[in-house]
């Protein structure tokens, strides 16, 4: 089976197409993180806009890279939920238009199932059961998962999922959007030693996070470094690191502590924060020690991508799931209201 994958949900317009006999046969990936830089985060109106003009054409251009006509397509797979609705509205709507004029199945997909299901578009990929480390803008969510839509919630944010985090402390560091790949380029250059910030919530039972105390913490600092006449260019490094250090420990403590509550020994990470270079260092060796092994996706596709709506979309087409009629843009939708395919 051949699936169109289509990725609208926010501020990357991404297409795949999934064989699956063959894997992955093409995909591209248009970023709008230029645009939206000069307004410090995603404009919902501009984020639709620009999904409409660079949809069509990056569809063109993955199926001919695959050297593949519509016609040669048996599904399609797009990302209903959760997202911003004008976004998600330009993809389901172009999906479902394209299906019904090929006489194919057309499938919504949950975005955070396309995030954990990605680390099995590796050549490596991880078995179930395992626990889902899901951290993003959007998410900071630990997963037991058991098998395609048996999903237990193990813990979450109860207020700033990481990738926002991130976000605002570059903002505070006026290093512009995104946060978290400019936070980790200036940490590279800072003093571990100078500042220790908290690990919120890692001294009490529990996998919930938060990350507000911590961003009100480097904004304290900030301040007092500021009123000093002291925030130069290494001070601002310094925050950095310690920010990311902090972030990255708490992640970690959380990990090992479901692993353990759970006792499995399996840990997909994914998200646009499992990029982060420190967090991987981190946890495989947290792992290794543990006996236990971390699963991620290769970079491009920890960021919002075709790929991955493509291939969960293919897991569930198989067994003979699709859509009616319906366009389906759920821009709020707990993960673990998925359940199982019926087979």
């Amino acid at each position: 089976m051949r699936v169109l994958g289509i990725e609208t949900s926010c501020d990357e317009t991404g297409v795949a197409l999934y064989d699956t006999r063959h894997g992955l046969l093409a995909d591209a990936l248009y970023s709008q993180v230029a645009m939206h830089a000069d307004f410090g985060g995603v404009v919902p109106e501009l984020a639709s806009r620009d999904h409409t003009r660079k949809l069509l054409p990056l569809i063109d251009d993955v199926l001919g890279e695959a050297h593949c006509g519509r016609a040669d397509l048996d599904a399609i797979a797009y990302t209903a939920g959760p997202g911003l609705v004008g976004a998600l509205m330009v993809g389901a709507s172009t999906a479902h238009g394209m299906a019904r004029s090929l006489d194919i199945p057309v499938l919504g997909v949950h975005h955070m199932e396309g995030h954990l299901l990605a680390p099995m578009l590796e050549d490596d990929p991880v078995a179930f059961p395992f626990v889902a480390l899901l951290v993003s803008g959007g998410h900071t969510q630990l997963v037991a998962v058991e098998g395609l839509g048996a999903y237990r919630l193990l813990g979450e944010s109860v207020d700033d999922a990481a990738g926002e985090a991130f976000d605002k402390a570059a903002k505070m560091l006026e290093l512009g959007y995104p946060g978290g790949p400019a936070i980790a380029r200036l940490a590279e250059h800072g003093d571990p030693t100078r500042f220790r910030f908290p690990r919120p919530m890692t001294d009490r039972p529990g996998l919930d996070f938060s990350f507000s105390g911590l961003k009100t913490h480097t904004l304290t600092t900030i301040k007092a470094l500021r009123d000093e006449g002291a925030l130069d260019e290494q001070a601002h490094a310094d925050i950095a690191r310690a920010f990311e250090e902090a972030v990255v420990d708490t992640l970690v403590i959380k990990c090992r502590r479901a692993l353990d509550d759970t006792g499995l020994k399996r840990l997909v990470v994914a998200g646009g924060v499992s990029a982060n270079v420190r967090l991987r260092e981190r946890l495989d060796h947290a792992l290794t020690k543990r006996r236990a092994k971390a699963f991620y996706p290769r970079n491009r596709f920890c960021t919002d991508n075709g790929a991955m709506i493509a291939y969960a979309g293919a897991q569930r087409l198989m067994a003979g799931e699709h859509d009616d009629s319906a366009i389906l843009a759920v821009p709020r939708w707990p993960l673990t209201d998925l359940r199982p395919p019926a087979v």
